[in-house]
């Protein structure tokens, strides 16, 4: 399992009927593969809800979301396992099934609301606008495999 996270001061997730949106928290890119598991899930959402990554008060990154009180846009997105080895077109072998998908990227998200976050969605399996604000800029790439963090 991938996340990709960035720090944002505004983030928003839209289709054509319906959005959420957040300020000053976490979108998270959220990428599920054939082998990732619910211990993935579950320590990734761990880690992130503990990264330090926000200013305290003398500007030094030291503080987690927890601690700001900052929300998450999570945004399931299967293309964090895109192949591009062999020719010009992406291959998405490496990602997880659409259901298996599907049941990862809820266990991830209500293991992040376990942490006491605020935790809003995208639209899973459909074709959606994000748009963010990162603030930093701050992006960094998490990864699990076999129930712990690589």
């Amino acid at each position: 399992m991938k996340i990709i996270l960035q720090k944002v001061s505004h983030a928003l997730v839209a289709n054509n009927e319906m959005y959420n949106e957040i300020n000053d928290g976490y979108c998270l890119l959220v990428g599920v593969s054939k082998t990732s598991t619910e211990e993935d899930a579950r320590v990734l959402a761990r880690k992130i809800a503990n990264a330090r990554v926000f200013e305290d008060k003398d500007g030094k990154i030291n503080l987690s979301i927890k601690e700001v009180g900052g929300e998450i846009l999570s945004v399931s997105q299967f293309t964090l396992y895109a192949s591009t080895a062999k020719g010009n077109r992406p291959s998405f072998t490496g990602a997880a099934s659409g259901e298996d998908a599907r049941v990862l990227y809820r266990v991830f998200n209500e293991a992040l609301r376990a942490e006491d976050l605020v935790v809003k969605e995208g639209f899973f399996g459909e074709h959606m606008d994000v748009k963010l604000t990162n603030s930093g800029p701050i992006t960094i790439i998490y990864e699990a495999e076999g129930g712990k963090i690589v």
